[in-house]
């Protein structure tokens, strides 16, 4: 069972005690990302969240480090469009330990400007490395030509300029408006009683609202299409079909399209593209789901001579799907493929810790197991065909890579 408090600050507490497992995973969310980000200060989300890591006032980034070294555990970060997560994982006996590290890089990071010069380095060295991976880029191609001209179109990792015009007061000045008791909860998932709450409480209590929450505008979705060339072996293809939002009547019959089009070994589009044809080693599909919007993406990478023939068999598939819908055995084993991905992902402290934090932050809720079960039990032929149309009988967007 989910334990929710909210303290007097109106920061979210989230807690489930998972007795079999002997960790304690602890995350702090933040309701921000790319999406909140300008034109002018891309980037930032994802640099603020290296730059936590790069000492507080009592600890540089090496004894940050070692901290958690020393103990066996585990500590890192993400961004991604709507959010940011900082996390750690431990052995339950150290939650204690964890929980202090995490608020001491949360509320009392520095921001050296020698560090923070450095960090921008790294951040760029990250750039280049996602440039020279072309199956990695074109996803944020495809993004860029599908949201034209709206934030979640903008990649995560922000540009080569706008990186290196970050200052310490920047940070300092987008932290104070976007992380704010209002858009943050804290998740906690393992073998840690309810009583753990105070404790979170006690070391959160003083963190009082510095900003206002930034309302976000719905995006466009625009069948675009975006070309690049670069030096590489193979041409990639992106397509994007608008998807469906986070919280739409269909999201589980779209988790089980996408599973059964592009999702698995057993997908049509794995079937059909590598193990019967042969035209490409990497070929799945997968949904972006905004709270407002999503995506859902085609990927497959080829030769530059097979490329139309990649092409038009995706089309072929996709177009036997609209027409003939999928089978009874395709209805049945996505199901349960889906509940026992979902079942098994209760074995770990930090799968429960995420599910747990994303839905409180994203939804305002639990979603507790057994009402996923049921919603996925409930999907028929006919739900998934509605999906079908819905996204199918509409352009796509393209983004393609070929080699020079």
């Amino acid at each position: 069972m989910v334990v929710k408090h909210t303290g007097k600050n109106g920061l979210r507490i989230v807690l489930e005690k998972v007795p079999f497992v002997r960790s304690v995973s602890i995350g702090i969310w933040i309701l921000t990302g790319s999406r909140n980000e300008s034109a002018e200060n891309n980037g930032i989300s994802h640099f603020l969240e290296h730059m936590l890591f790069k000492g507080t006032k009592k600890r540089n980034a090496q004894d940050i480090a070692e901290a958690f070294d020393s103990i066996g555990g585990q500590v890192n970060a993400f961004t991604a469009k709507e959010y940011t997560c900082y996390y750690a994982k431990v052995l339950d006996h150290h939650k204690e330990y964890a929980l202090e590290i995490l608020s001491d890089m949360f509320f009392n990071s520095i921001f050296d400007e020698e560090e923070l010069e450095r960090e921008k380095n790294v951040v760029l060295e990250e750039i280049k490395m996602a440039e020279d991976t072309p199956d990695d880029i074109i996803h944020d191609l495809l993004e860029k030509t599908s949201f034209a001209n709206h934030p979640l179109g903008n990649p995560i990792l922000g540009k080569e300029d706008t990186v290196q015009a970050f200052h310490r007061e920047k940070l300092q000045e987008y932290m104070k408006n976007h992380y704010i008791p209002e858009n943050m909860v804290i998740s906690i998932a393992g073998n840690v009683d309810e009583s753990f709450i105070q404790t979170v409480e006690d070391a959160f209590h003083h963190f009082q609202e510095t900003g206002t929450s930034m309302k976000v505008k719905a995006p466009h979705f625009s069948a675009g299409r975006i070309e690049r060339n670069k030096d590489t072996e193979q041409a990639h293809i992106c397509l994007g079909y608008r998807g469906l939002a986070l919280e739409d009547e269909s999201i589980y019959s779209l988790i089980m399209l996408n599973n059964l089009l592009g999702g698995s070994m057993s997908s049509r589009l794995f079937q059909e593209i590598r193990e019967k044809r042969g035209l490409a080693y990497s070929v799945f599909s997968y949904p972006s789901t905004y709270m407002d919007s999503g995506l859902l993406t085609i990927y497959a990478g080829t030769s530059k001579d097979q490329l139309s023939l990649l092409e038009n068999t995706i089309q072929d598939t996709i177009e036997q799907l609209v027409k003939n819908g999928i089978t009874d055995k395709e209805l049945t084993n996505n199901k349960e493929q889906l509940k026992g991905n979902l079942l098994l992902s209760l074995e770990s402290s930090s799968s429960i810790m995420s599910r747990n934090g994303k839905n409180e932050l994203l939804l305002g809720r639990e979603r507790p197991i057994d009402e996923m079960v049921q919603a996925i039990d409930m999907v028929t032929k006919e739900s998934i065909q509605f999906v079908i149309e819905k996204i199918f009988k509409q352009s796509a967007s393209r983004a393609l890579i070929f080699p020079n």
